[in-house]
């Protein structure tokens, strides 16, 4: 007999506490509208779409952006700060409404909203209404953004199978975007807390790596030597920072930004020292714009005319510098590090191609990727020349059975007629995570995001819609002297991506 999965009714059951309050009136909101209202104290997103009132939570739950201030179209409301979607009738959000929690009586509206008075970390209302029974089949889902979202898809999704993620970290997955950004505990980054896992019988293998993959006999094995057979696998095992290779590159005090403690290292190493940044693209100006007003000095060393030159074009990537230079940080652009010199096995200077010297206490190194997708070598899993996974539109590998969703995949963008592209961004790798978890599940969907990406300097927002790969013009719209414009990027006469520039 099928071993019993633990239940909503094994668990303790939550106390909760229902309020209904009247919001406003029938006719305060037109068709299409939206605006914020409070049930109890907390904040509450009220929609009219299609001619029904619904209600959702008005926090966004990547960094807290007002839904409110967001675009509502299709049935969906776009967060205003990273582009995130929320259905207006299910929302995602963690303790508030849904649509069957309005109702309107006398042209009145009101909105019940139930307070939980035990907290539970979880944000769709969905699993709770799950009821599955343990069936013999494993899913093996390999670290990240995208895997915890094929996770929890599958569970949503009551597939009642035994899910194990596996990751080298010491952590379960974590927000690795704010590494860059602020300073952190680790508690303060985790996608979700151990007790998630726990309560949604979701197993996390942490300071485990995977070595290799036999797709033949379906197993996987791991550093310890132990080998695990799968039923379905998901790779999802990102990419990692660029090793420095240069003479002096193993110097202490000179590091790369890949996990947590890196993150303590630059801070602490940093703090009313000379910190140089061998790079001028996301991590590097981001890290230059989160040391500026905490390091001595602060200087960026990039190959291109222009931070972002590449992705951005020089109108915008020049904005970018100066936004910077406005924060004393100092920019050697053009060049390149020959040699990092040191003294009693510290830092000490940094030798550029050009002969400048810059003394230094600290050296920060930002200088691209690489897919961690090493343990399929000899495998049968397809990987291009780049060693990214070859995947199509469902997150399919060539091998039945194997999936790939994130950073290590190459993939084929539907808004650009297919082409294929291997795209860094968290969004699409949790988009990923969720069409390869429902195509595991035999329920076909299609990868179909636009690309969406963002970041902050010294304050002021930039954020990048689409793929703008071989553009050929740049126009720039607004008011560029006040940081407050749009740049369009066209290819063939064609708007092919759209980068925002806002103080």
């Amino acid at each position: 007999m099928a071993e019993r999965r633990t239940t909503v009714d094994d668990v303790e059951p939550h106390t909760e506490e229902v309020l209904t309050e009247e919001v406003c009136h029938e006719s305060d909101l037109q068709e299409g509208q939206m605006m914020e209202v409070e049930v109890g104290q907390h904040k509450v997103l009220l929609v009219r779409s299609g001619g029904v009132y619904s209600a959702i939570g008005n926090s966004c739950t990547h960094y807290g952006a007002p839904l409110s201030k967001g675009a509502l179209s299709g049935g969906r409301v776009r967060c205003p700060w990273h582009g995130a979607c929320f259905n207006v009738k299910t929302g995602d959000i963690e303790e508030y409404p849904g649509l069957d929690c309005v109702t309107i009586e006398n042209n009145k509206v009101y909105v019940s909203a139930k307070i939980k008075l035990r907290g539970v970390y979880v944000n769709c209302d969905a699993f709770l209404s799950l009821v599955v029974l343990r069936i013999n089949n494993r899913a093996f889902i390999l670290t990240g953004p995208a895997a915890l979202v094929c996770a929890e898809t599958l569970r949503q999704e009551n597939y009642g199978g035994r899910i194990i993620m596996i990751t080298k970290d010491d952590l379960p997955p974590y927000d690795r975007t704010k590494l860059s950004k602020a300073r952190s505990k680790k508690e303060g980054i985790l996608l979700r807390r151990m007790e998630f896992f726990h309560e949604y019988d979701i197993e996390v293998w942490m300071n485990k790596e995977v070595k290799f993959v036999n797709t033949d006999k379906k197993t996987v094995m791991l550093n310890d030597s132990s080998q695990h057979h799968y039923d379905q696998l998901l790779i999802a095992t990102g990419s990692r920072a660029r090793d420095l290779e240069c003479p002096g590159a193993d110097l202490e005090n000179v590091t790369l930004l890949r996990v947590p403690e890196d993150a303590r290292k630059i801070h602490h190493g940093s703090i009313n020292c000379r910190a140089v940044i061998i790079g001028s693209s996301f991590i590097g100006m981001e890290v230059a714009s989160y040391l500026a007003d905490k390091a001595a000095s602060v200087t960026v060393i990039g190959s291109s005319k222009f931070p972002y030159e590449r992705i951005l074009g020089p109108e915008v990537g020049m904005i970018t510098m100066q936004i910077l230079q406005e924060k004393k940080v100092k920019f050697y652009m053009k060049d390149c590090v020959t040699e990092i010199k040191g003294e009693n096995g510290k830092v000490k200077e940094v030798i550029l191609k050009s002969g400048v010297v810059l003394p230094a206490d600290i050296v920060i190194a930002g200088i691209g990727v690489i897919p961690n997708s090493e343990f399929l070598f000899g495998s049968s899993v397809n990987l291009d020349s780049r060693n990214m996974v070859i995947v199509d539109k469902f997150m399919k590998t060539n091998v039945p059975d194997v999936f790939s969703a994130g950073d290590v995949t190459s993939f084929p963008l539907a808004a650009y007629e297919n082409q294929r592209v291997s795209l860094g961004h968290w969004h699409l790798a949790q988009t990923q995570g969720r069409v390869a978890a429902l195509n595991m599940l035999n329920k076909p969907a299609e990868m179909k995001s636009v690309p969406f990406y963002w970041t902050v300097l010294a304050g002021k927002s930039i954020r990048y819609a689409g793929y703008g790969e071989g553009y050929t013009q740049v126009i720039l719209k607004g008011k560029v002297e006040e940081l407050k414009f749009l740049a369009f990027y066209v290819k063939d006469d064609e708007v092919v991506a759209a980068a925002m520039v806002w103080a």
